[in-house]
């Protein structure tokens, strides 16, 4: 048996770290033969209903779950971490600003940041997920002093998903026949489900799905704002699906892609594809299961490259508007 690695997550009591916990808890994220130690945070005020997850998950009796430790203290939680799964934010309210957001949640990761640098290991990989998860990244990152940028991750891959699906149902084909699907830009209303260089079948997606209008329109509305719709079904955010994104982010990050494939996830630029550097920007991204890189050479249309310019101008307001918590 493997040593076991150890994995924060904040949020822990909230709807995606309960649908996340088990899948973690029971090898889906890192594999069968893989014992973890949950290190489980939260606020001061949510302890009581963690407490309560702890007792499900010893309830399970997970063969590879080693040791549980719940906690509100951050340097606590992300001691000897291995990978931080920075899942809780306050939420956008009602006649709540993006700005108004940014602030808020900004101050929590900047905390979150430092503190993962005090206690964290070296080699500490940080997946942020609570929204606005590109920029909420952005912070955390920039106030991890000595923790390399390249560590840090934003999720597009639910956004991923939700577009696999959509052309899989629109081509009457199998989610599994979907490849090269790259989310460009920002987790927003703004962001880019790349449909030119997606495959179904590895045939090009315009070759399979004649209907453009559709593709340019209604597709990329729907993924952009599936998010809200499922909020208006259900009363409650995207929980299961969320969860569901972390466990495919880190293992497409801990296992090599397949040939000629990619994945998305937003990361800290380089510069390419004309990205401003060291914005938190989802690309084509493959591993080979220890390191990442960008997937050079994909071709951008007129049409993709007005898309992916709008969501990166959006990334640029949002780095502006938090200035003040990004040390120089």
């Amino acid at each position: 048996m493997k040593d076991p690695i150890t994995v924060s997550i904040t949020g822990a009591a909230g709807q995606i770290g309960y649908a996340l916990l088990t899948r973690i808890a029971s090898g889906s994220m890192f594999g069968p033969d893989q014992p973890v130690n949950l290190r489980l945070i939260e606020i001061e005020p949510a302890m009581n209903a963690l407490a309560g997850t702890v007792m499900e998950l010893d309830d399970c009796a997970f063969p590879l779950l080693n040791e549980i430790v719940p906690t509100c203290d951050l340097a606590e939680g992300f001691t000897g971490s291995d990978w931080a799964l920075l899942v809780g934010s306050v939420p956008r309210k009602a006649g709540m600003e993006r700005a108004d957001l940014l602030g808020i949640n900004g101050k929590i990761f900047t905390g979150q940041g430092q503190a993962i640098a005090a206690n964290a290991a070296p080699g500490v990989r940080t997946l942020v997920v609570g929204n606005p998860c590109n920029t909420n990244c952005l912070i955390a990152m920039n106030n991890a002093a000595g923790i390399p940028n390249d560590q840090f991750f934003a999720m597009t891959r639910l956004d991923e998903n939700r577009a696999k699906s959509q052309l899989a149902a629109k081509a009457g084909v199998h989610n599994s026949a979907v490849s090269n699907m790259c989310i460009w830009g920002n987790h927003s209303a703004t962001q880019y489900p790349d449909f030119t260089n997606a495959k179904i079948d590895g045939k090009l997606v315009t070759d399979v799905i004649s209907d453009r209008a559709w593709l340019e329109g209604e597709f990329i509305s729907t993924v952009q704002q599936r998010g809200a719709a499922i909020i208006a079904a259900r009363g409650q955010s995207s929980a299961t699906s969320a969860a569901n994104g972390v466990v495919d982010t880190v293992r497409s990050l801990t296992t090599p892609t397949p040939e000629g494939d990619w994945t998305s996830v937003a990361v800290c630029s380089d510069g390419s594809y004309g990205i401003p550097e060291g914005l938190i920007a989802s690309m084509p991204i493959k591993s080979d299961g220890k390191n990442w890189s960008v997937v050079q050479g994909v071709e951008l249309d007129e049409f993709s490259r007005g898309k992916v310019d709008a969501s990166v101008a959006e990334l640029s307001e949002e780095r502006e508007a938090v200035k003040d918590l990004i040390p120089s």
